[in-house]
């Protein structure tokens, strides 16, 4: 998938890889992805490893984290 700039908009989005960056890539669709991007990520990572960067990670805006615990919980 091609990341827009504004979703990683301090790092090259061509220089991202799906599998090294995968929680950094987690977070920053769930805050910020739009739906296709949100159904990617879905689709691409596990739900257990989705459901484990929701609950450690320090990224997540607080709104965002609570939404997607009351999701995947």
């Amino acid at each position: 998938m091609r990341f827009r700039q504004t979703l990683f908009w301090d790092t090259d989005p061509k220089k991202i890889n799906s599998k090294k960056h995968a929680r950094y890539i987690i977070e920053r669709v769930l805050d910020l992805g739009n739906d296709e991007e949100i159904k990617w990520v879905w689709h691409k990572y596990s739900h257990k490893l989705i459901e484990d960067v929701v609950k450690k990670s320090r990224a997540l805006h607080s709104k965002s984290k609570s939404f997607w615990f009351l999701y995947l919980l």
